[in-house]
């Protein structure tokens, strides 16, 4: 049977929203546990989400067998530019002498190899909210469809894998790889849905990156605002482990924050000129569409440095931070760019403190094409050590969705 996969509903802002991977798993499993036990295809499954709305799904693919049954369902992630849109995601259900529900990743879908994401080592790369979301949606199909409803399970089980055939190359375009994810993808979702150009999806993917290069051993967790940002970095401080390094992106207070609360005790926020002032203006998210560069407070830093007023005034009308940067460079003049990262340096570990924190901290701020254009570091302040929570962030989700993913958290031109 192959069937066109169901159209998710559109958000306020009228953008189609997209079931995640955990919700498609969770739509391929319960399909393949309804024929399993009852012998009879769905044209349409109905799965419960995170966040307690419900999901109509039609199976693409369907395979069955003596004691087993596969779906697979393609992954609609609406409007969101999403890596996995477009996938297979796959599930296939068999009968077991063990008693109960026992999920297990297969073909493309990622191994946990290191500590520190809140999955087994050695188990699949299934997160605990679409862990239970999957196995929710599958004891429905046994309460609705097997003799003796969830009887059944006390006598006998059911064996879920889920898979992605594909799995293997799309991981090539994630950050499984620096997470110590191998194989394939992540079955991920909190909410159950994906909502276009959201910053959530994003946010996650920094913490937890953040936990891992915490969970690493390394003895700095350094911080970059991007892609060649990291690469310079990693010349800066080439004894670290490729493990110890973290693109923060727009994040930094949730990587600060997440450093306080994962016991870091030393850290390096490394970045070029745009990011670096509006952290410098005490900004913690510095997306550019939301926090924008102050051109009067930079004039006001040259001027407090001592810089020629006509730098100061050409300041006051630049257009971007890289054009404050060329001016300075064109002038001579380096201290208002050491100003910006002395007080980048000074927010961040005032937000530190004002987490319960305190680290270390070194700020760099590097060029375009790398050299190092002014640093600064302040030491660890006298405090209690402050231990690691005890939940790992994928962990303290499964309580409370909500709390971190919403529909109104729009990024306008970025992906989530």
């Amino acid at each position: 049977m192959t069937e066109t996969p169901s159209v998710p509903p559109r958000d306020k802002r009228g953008q189609r929203t997209g079931y995640t991977t955990g919700s498609n798993a969770s739509a391929a499993a319960k399909a393949a546990a309804i024929a399993l036990l009852s012998g009879q295809w769905p044209e349409v499954v109905e799965i419960s989400l995170p966040i307690g709305e419900t999901a109509a799904m039609r199976p693409v693919r369907t395979d069955q067998g003596p004691g087993w049954a596969a779906c697979g369902m393609v992954k609609d992630a609406g409007d969101d530019p999403d890596v996995t849109h477009g996938a297979l995601i796959c599930a296939r259900v068999s009968r077991s002498d063990s008693p109960g529900i026992h999920l297990e990743g297969g073909e493309g879908v990622g191994r946990v190899t290191r500590p520190g994401l809140g999955l087994a080592v050695g188990g699949p790369a299934i997160n605990p909210v679409p862990r239970q979301q999957i196995t929710e949606n599958v004891l429905a199909a046994v309460r609705d469809h097997a003799p003796g409803g969830e009887d059944m399970l006390e006598r006998e089980g059911l064996d879920v894998v889920i898979s992605v055939p594909e799995g293997a190359r799309i991981a090539l375009r994630t950050l499984n790889a620096r997470l110590g994810i191998v194989g394939g993808i992540s079955i991920l979702g909190t909410t159950g849905k994906v909502f276009p150009y959201s910053t959530a999806a994003w946010r996650a993917s920094v913490i937890q990156a953040v936990e891992m290069a915490a969970a690493s051993g390394a003895e700095q967790v350094v911080m970059s605002t991007g892609g060649r940002s990291e690469k310079y970095a990693m010349r800066i401080y080439p004894h670290l482990p490729e493990g110890a390094f973290v693109e923060l992106s727009i994040f930094t207070g949730d990587a600060l924050r997440t450093c306080v609360e994962r016991g870091v005790r030393s850290a390096a926020f490394v970045g070029m000129v745009g990011k670096m002032i509006k952290t410098a203006q005490g900004y913690m998210q510095t997306h550019v569409a939301a926090n924008q560069v102050d051109f009067a407070f930079l004039a006001q830093v040259c001027r407090e440095v001592g810089a020629p007023e006509a730098l100061a005034q050409a300041v006051a009308e630049a257009n971007t931070g890289r054009h404050f940067l060329e001016l300075c460079q064109e002038h001579g003049c380096q201290a208002p760019l050491q100003r910006v990262v002395d007080l980048a340096l000074e927010r961040c570990m005032e937000y530190v403190a004002s987490q319960g924190g305190a680290m270390a901290l070194d700020v760099v701020l590097v060029d375009f094409d790398g050299p190092v254009l002014a640093q600064a570091r302040a030491a660890r302040p006298e405090a209690p050590a402050r231990t690691a929570e005890a939940a790992p962030f994928v962990e303290r989700l499964a309580a409370d969705p909500g709390a971190f993913y919403h529909d109104d958290d729009p990024i306008a031109g970025g992906g989530a």
